[in-house]
């Protein structure tokens, strides 16, 4: 009787995998893959910092809220910067996704900065736990990204990772299914969004919000020179006359907007090459390594990459959703991961 009550219980499973972004959250639901997509942003009232909103329609007023409510982004640089909106955050999204059977627990696999600290994956943890979750699995994202592309990680050989997201960019080789060496930069698309900004109030005198900036860097940002390059008309408010005002920026200067940014991202590259073993290195003059997350997108970032390196950079079929794919995959192994990681 018992064993039938936990074959049912198995049938309403809520098993979920949780690509926790500074920019984006995506959940991935065992057996039916990624159902949520939506930014990391919560809007509250400020005055008892009561949930207004979040996801979709909290970012739809990032930026145009009246005073009295504030749209924030609990996560930075890919860690919790705000314990009780997060917690909050991440209780909506549980909710959202998890099946409405009562007694089945919620576990949870999330995907976490290879560099973070104890402290920050310790917030992680309760956070989840507060929200719901009755077990929680931490995993390194650039780990979770490389088997979100389909990188075969368990061979000895090595296989490369550059997951580019809104608040990290993490760099790793694998061999033999484990991380030989891994580096993670506080450095993305939200820097890159930031230079722009700076960009346009240092040349223009033009005040854009984050909305903008990120519309700019999709629609013309480049990491390198272009066949054909391109320009776009941007919208803003003069800073000194306070009045709305609209100018006309190109991916030439757009990218050297980013330019240094873009260097970080290729010196940790470059560096994660060369701590690679001298046995494993041979294997990536051929194979190269790949590139996920949403900054490998940008136009021409993996020829930028490419040159600087002297190996093939390859951007995945979709980067966007290759963390929350790999969370899938240790869906499918809990019970081995249960022996690899600290639960709570």
């Amino acid at each position: 009787m018992v064993r039938m009550f936990d074959s049912v219980l198995g049938f309403f499973s809520n098993d979920i995998g949780i690509d926790l972004g500074t920019a984006n959250t995506l959940v991935y639901v065992k057996d039916k893959g990624i159902i949520l997509r939506e930014p990391s942003v919560v809007a509250i009232r400020n005055s008892d910092r009561k949930v207004i909103a979040v996801g979709d329609e909290a970012k739809r007023v990032l930026g145009r809220t009246p005073a009295s409510i504030t749209a924030i982004r609990p996560m930075k640089d890919g860690v919790i910067a705000d314990f009780d909106i997060s917690e909050a955050m991440l209780r909506y999204f549980i909710n959202k996704v998890k099946n409405t059977v009562k007694f089945v627990p919620v576990r949870v696999v999330i995907a976490v900065p290879s560099g973070i600290t104890e402290v920050e994956r310790r917030a992680v943890r309760e956070s989840a736990t507060h929200a719901g979750a009755s077990s929680v699995y931490i995993v390194e994202e650039p780990k979770a990204a490389a088997i979100g592309v389909g990188l075969p990680v368990a061979e000895p050989a090595a296989s490369m990772i550059c997951d580019i997201g809104g608040g990290t960019t993490e760099v790793a080789i694998l061999s033999y299914g484990d991380v030989v060496y891994s580096k993670s930069i506080r450095v993305g698309g939200d820097e890159l969004d930031l230079a722009i900004i700076n960009h346009l109030k240092r040349n223009y005198n033009l005040v854009i919000g984050e909305r903008s900036a990120e519309e700019i860097k999709i629609r013309v940002g480049s990491a390198a020179p272009l066949d054909q390059e391109l320009s776009l008309q941007v919208k803003g408010r003069d800073a000194a006359a306070g009045l709305p005002r609209t100018v006309t920026v190109t991916s030439q200067e757009i990218r050297e907007a980013m330019r240094d940014n873009l260097q970080m991202i290729v010196e940790v590259v470059r560096n994660v090459l060369e701590r690679c073993p001298a046995e494993l290195s041979g294997d990536l003059v051929d194979r190269g390594f790949f590139l996920a997350g949403g900054g490998a997108l940008i136009r021409n970032i993996d020829v930028l990459l490419s040159e600087a390196t002297g190996v093939p950079v390859t951007v995945s079929d979709d980067p966007l959703s290759a963390v929350a794919n790999g969370t899938g995959f240790y869906l499918e192994h809990l019970d081995w991961l249960e022996k690899h990681s600290r639960v709570s």
